[in-house]
C-alpha cells in the first residue's frame, strides 16, 4: 500500500503559529521538505498581506523554491484574485477550502454556506491544473457541534475538484467516524484525503482509519506545527515525521526519508526557538539508543 503525504507546515502550520517567518525562510523550509522526499507540499497561501501577515510575500516564497522533479507544490486560494496570483507563479496544484457548516463559513470567511460553495465552484471552474477541495469541520464544528455526515457527503458531491479532503479541523473525530465518512465520500469516485488534528490525541489513529477506508492522501505538518484559532487548546496538525514513522511500521509506502525529515524538524525547532509538538524528532526513529 502507498499513500500521498502532503506537508502543510509551510502554509497551514506557520499561519497558525505565533512566529512570523520571512519569505526566504519559508522557502527554505519548503526546500528542506522536498529534499526529504515529501511528494506534495502546501507551500503558500495567496491572501492579502495586511490580513494574514504570516503568509505575506507568497510570490517571493515561490520564487525562492528550488523545484524538484516529482514534487507537487500547492497553494491555497480563497478567491478568484488569489487563483490568478497562483497561476502567475506556476504552482502545480490549487487548494480551495470551505466549511461544512453555516456558522463556520460566516465566522471564518464572512459568507454563507451557499456563498462559500459558489466561490469555490467558480475557482474550480477556472482551474487549469489539478485541484483539491478541503471541507473544514467535516467531523465537528466549534459553533454548531456535531456535523451530519450526510450533509458533508452532499457538499462533497457538489464540488468538481479532482481531489476531496475531509478535515477534522478541531480534532474531535474518532476512527469509526473517519472510516465511515471517508468510505462514503470515496463512493463518489474521486481520490479522497484526510486532514487531521491531534487535539484529543486521536489524530494518528484517525489517519490509519482513513487509509483503511480508502483515502489516497493524508495531510500532516512538519513538527506538528499549526492549530486552529477556533480551538485555542488545540495541539495542532498531526506531525509529518510521527505519521511517517507510523506508516512505515505498518508497511505503507510514503517515499519519505524519515531521518532527513527528523533533521528538518530539529532545524525548525532552532528557527522557532522552542520545542515543537512532534514526538519522533525528539525520540528518534531508531529503537537502539545511540
Amino acid at each position: 500500500m502507498a499513500v500521498i503525504l502532503c506537508d502543510v507546515g509551510p502554509r497551514d502550520g506557520l499561519q497558525n503559529e505565533p512566529e512570523t517567518l520571512a519569505p526566504a525562510m519559508r522557502a527554505e523550509l519548503v526546500n528542506k521538505l522536498s529534499a526529504a522526499g515529501l511528494p506534495r507540499i502546501e507551500a503558500v497561501s495567496f491572501v492579502r498581506d495586511d490580513r494574514v501577515p504570516k503568509m505575506a510575500g507568497a510570490e517571493a516564497v515561490v520564487a525562492a523554491i528550488d523545484r524538484r522533479e516529482g514534487v507537487e507544490y500547492a497553494g491555497l486560494v480563497l478567491n478568484e484574485q488569489g487563483f490568478e496570483r497562483l497561476r502567475g507563479t506556476g504552482l502545480d496544484r490549487v487548494n480551495v477550502t470551505l466549511g461544512a457548516t453555516e456558522t463556520f463559513n460566516q465566522r471564518n470567511g464572512n459568507a454563507t454556506l451557499d456563498e462559500a460553495t459558489a466561490r469555490v465552484e467558480r475557482i474550480l471552474a477556472q482551474a487549469d491544473r489539478p485541484t483539491t477541495a478541503t471541507i473544514s469541520v467535516a467531523f465537528g464544528c466549534p459553533f454548531e457541534g456535531e456535523v451530519d455526515p450526510g450533509v458533508v457527503a452532499e457538499l462533497a458531491a457538489k464540488l468538481e475538484a479532482d481531489e476531496l479532503v475531509l478535515a477534522d479541523t478541531i480534532g474531535v473525530a474518532t476512527p469509526s467516524a473517519v472510516r465511515s465518512l471517508v468510505d462514503r465520500v470515496a463512493g463518489l469516485g474521486k481520490p479522497v484525503g484526510f486532514h487531521g488534528h491531534n487535539t484529543r490525541n486521536t489524530g494518528y489513529a484517525n489517519a490509519l482509519a482513513a487509509l483503511e477506508a480508502g483515502a489516497n492522501e493524508l495531510d500532516a505538518s512538519v513538527g506538528g506545527l499549526g492549530g486552529c484559532p477556533y480551538a485555542p487548546r488545540a495541539t495542532g496538525n498531526i506531525a509529518t515525521e510521527d505519521l511517517v514513522y507510523l506508516l512505515q511500521g505498518e508497511g505503507v509506502e510514503t517515499g519519505v526519508d524519515l531521518e532527513a525529515l527528523i533533521k528538518v524538524s530539529r532545524w525548525l525547532e532552532g528557527v522557532l526557538g522552542r520545542t515543537l509538538e512532534g514526538q519522533v524528532y525528539r525520540a528518534g526513529a531508531s529503537i537502539v539508543s545511540a
